[in-house]
């Protein structure tokens, strides 16, 4: 995964920028703390704070190592090798020496070698392989989620259905999924209660609906979304002509705009809608819940 560096006055805002450019939860996301502001005389702060961050990568799946496998097979071959015989006329007092002798220095590894039943097949679990392993060889490993992103996007529809019965509203659910990438939209008229004054409702829905889901479940690697009405693709674009506009007065007049406070959502819309502009930088200050972007000529 790619990583972003940012700063702020705040490990907090340098934070919030990160997760602006990557347009995640901070659950989604991991961190790194390059620099710290100090503390300076009379309760002054000096420098800034800059991190670096990602998005939180799935863990990968680790592969069996066969080279294990064939080196106990070849260690079997040798005990069977081992087999000493004794002739008629040797002393038995001797031979049971050298059976000891033998057996004192076989390598440890030997003698774990598996029980044989009479035909010659292995009854034990072969050196270098885990009974966990031989159980379940396609389990994921520790701290890989396993939850079916099916199952997560049902229980996410369930929950957004009997919400919207809760509102008394009239609408319907649909799933829509694209791997790990699940959106919930919800379909009817008059839906407006559930996405509430610049679609703030819609934003605790959907983190409701995420703890309803993804958090009881224990999953880690689905993205989930939640749409009523088609607010965010409308919001999306009303968005991208505002910021066009306001990047186009502040070319014509050099001086920066300050935009209302938004969600971070709504800020990763302003920075890349205006990413791609040329004589133009965007920047987010301030603290949530009144957090916003400023565009700014590039040069200032």
């Amino acid at each position: 995964m790619e990583w972003v560096e940012t700063t702020g006055k705040t490990l907090a805002e340098a934070k919030d920028a990160a997760l602006d450019r990557l347009g995640v939860h901070e659950e989604d996301a991991e961190f790194d703390v390059l620099e710290e502001p100090q503390a300076g005389l009379f309760g002054r702060v000096r420098g800034e704070a800059r991190v670096r961050a990602r998005v939180r990568p799935a863990q990968a799946r680790q592969k069996v190592d066969r080279r294990d496998r064939k080196r106990a097979e070849r260690a079997d071959k040798g005990d069977k090798g081992e087999t000493t015989k004794v002739s008629s006329d040797q002393d038995p007092s001797k031979s049971a020496t050298k059976s000891v002798s033998k057996q004192a220095a076989r390598p440890a590894k030997s003698q774990a070698k598996p029980a044989r039943s009479p035909a010659g097949t292995t009854t034990g679990t072969p050196a270098g392989t885990t009974a966990s392993a031989k159980a379940s060889p396609n389990k994921k490993p520790e701290g890989e989620s396993t939850v079916d992103p099916g199952q997560v996007g049902e229980e996410a529809r369930r929950f957004v259905d009997e919400l919207v019965t809760a509102f008394r509203l009239t609408g319907t659910t649909e799933l829509i999924s694209d791997g790990d990438d699940l959106e919930i939209r919800v379909h009817g008229q008059e839906l407006g209660l559930l996405v509430g004054p610049r679609g703030t409702t819609l934003q605790a829905v959907q983190d409701l609906t995420r703890v309803a889901s993804q958090r009881r479940l224990g999953d880690h690697d689905t993205r989930l979304r939640v749409d009523v009405g088609g607010y965010r693709e409308r919001r999306r674009a009303a968005l991208g002509t505002f910021a066009t506009q306001m990047a186009e007065e502040v070319k014509a007049s050099g001086v920066a705009r300050v935009l209302e406070p938004m969600s971070s959502a709504d800020r990763k819309v302003i920075h890349d809608t205006l990413a791609t502009i040329d004589d133009i930088s965007t920047r987010s200050e301030g603290d949530d819940p009144y957090r916003r972007v400023v565009i700014a000529p590039a040069n200032a």
